[in-house]
């Protein structure tokens, strides 16, 4: 593609489906049905309708849209709790799991029809979420990449190793990664549009852009479109620049 073709992108929706169908509708506002969109991953927990957001995915990229779905932590903690009752992820310093209200596990279990409780076993939980939650949305999960490098662009979840090759990048660092790459202030090789670290609003730091504007935290979802290394938020009212 062009350097300069409009690239959207949206950070982490955390179960909003009406706000991914307001981001959606920004995007096709400005760039059209065949607007090119990179969705950064967290599509799951914390808000009510996960199984509406992953659907909603799917059925855009198995219509043929040029949609980049991207995978996210919380993404891989549902897919492995439902496949293998997996709660803990090494990640995780804050001492709670993935079925913590915190983390948002029992609202994504919920949006599928599954009820979870402390007294409860996690493997009672996973047997019934295998039996509520469909196959498909773990396959299509499972099967996200973990980047889109685009020009002078890359898309992430939660940002990159400084210094490592992208070759050579670890899952785990892609979407988990947090002040290794959050306090490095020198360029990288491309501008890296990441979020999974919530802030206030998007914000431009120089050598990368952090699209998520904390919708998991009750904030907005705030689509986003780049060309080259130029960015703006879309709003109601139109393109609002993003500049560090």
């Amino acid at each position: 593609m062009n350097q300069d073709t409009p690239l959207y992108a949206v950070g982490d929706i955390h179960g909003h489906a009406d706000l991914l169908d307001r981001a959606l509708a920004l995007i096709e506002a400005d760039g059209g049905r065949a607007a090119e969109v990179v969705f950064l991953g967290d599509l799951a927990d914390r808000g009510p309708d996960t199984r509406g957001v992953i659907q909603r995915l799917i059925d855009g990229v198995d219509a043929g849209r040029p949609w980049h779905v991207l995978k996210g932590n919380h993404d891989r903690m549902f897919s492995r709790f439902v496949r293998s009752a997996e709660i803990h992820d090494a990640r995780i310093l804050s001492g709670v799991d993935w079925l913590h209200p915190r983390l948002g596990g029992p609202e994504t279990l919920a949006s599928y029809g599954v009820a979870s409780s402390a007294q409860t076993p996690p493997e009672s939980i996973a047997e019934a979420a295998r039996a509520a939650v469909p196959a498909a949305h773990l396959d299509f999960l499972d099967s996200r990449p973990l980047w889109v490098a685009r020009g002078a662009l890359l898309f992430v979840h939660a940002g990159i190793a400084p210094g490592v090759a992208l070759e050579a990048q670890t899952e785990d660092d892609l979407i988990w990664i947090r002040d290794p790459f959050l306090n490095h202030a020198r360029p990288h090789p491309w501008l890296v549009v990441h979020g999974h670290s919530a802030v206030e609003v998007p914000e431009h730091r120089g050598n990368r852009v952090n699209l998520d504007g904390g919708a998991g935290y009750g904030r907005m979802l705030h689509p986003a479109v780049f060309e080259g290394r130029d960015a703006w938020l879309l709003t109601e009212t139109g393109r609002k620049p993003l500049r560090p």
